[in-house]
């Protein structure tokens, strides 16, 4: 008879408490139910590394932080996308497609978003180490589009692909241009590009 054990994530990460495989089954389902996918893959060790980070007796903890950190290095490496434990990440985020992918690790990503090729959500300035990006629910960020420094990002807003955004993009707009300019807002729903 084995010990059943209820391991949660970080409420903070999701609105409310879901377990590992949960969350992972509505990654899966996000990702269209193809584990194939270095996106899927991408978020499910995400998940894996947070809730590791639960188990408490630190001698327990440390066979499965080995295993996250060859995880984590084998999806950086080999499909080019960076998504470290620490990112404050909603529930069913979709990673589109693979490569130079590069999320800063104080980054916080809402439910549902959509991050595609090429994305860099990184800090701004070498001397504000901890400045990163927080996007809200729903945005859809386009490829190859950068998103630096402390900036917030608003619900069902979308970043044109390319876009190089440095500072707020209110919910429901549409930024492009480098640097990013408002071409749309919008307080209803999102139009993906």
């Amino acid at each position: 008879m084995g010990v059943q054990v209820n391991l949660m994530v970080n409420t903070d990460q999701a609105e409310s408490s879901h377990g590992l495989w949960q969350l992972i089954k509505e990654d899966w389902i996000a990702h269209g139910r193809d584990w194939t996918k270095p996106g899927f893959r991408a978020v499910a060790i995400h998940r894996f590394g947070v809730w590791r980070m639960k188990i408490k007796p630190l001698l327990l903890r440390a066979p499965l932080s080995i295993l996250y950190r060859m995880l984590f290095r084998k999806v950086r490496n080999h499909y080019g996308i960076e998504l470290p434990y620490s990112v404050e990440l909603g529930r069913r985020v979709i990673v589109e497609h693979q490569g130079a992918i590069v999320i800063h690790g104080d980054c916080s990503i809402g439910d549902e978003c959509i991050i595609r090729q090429g994305v860099t959500l990184g800090n701004r300035y070498l001397d504000r180490p901890l400045d990163a990006p927080k996007l809200g629910k729903r945005v859809n960020v386009g490829a190859g589009a950068k998103i630096f420094g402390n900036v917030s990002i608003g619900d069902n807003a979308s970043i044109g692909a390319n876009a190089v955004v440095l500072s707020d993009v209110p919910a429901g707009a549409t930024a492009v241009g480098i640097p990013a300019r408002i071409i749309h807002s919008s307080k209803v729903g999102n139009s993906h590009l």
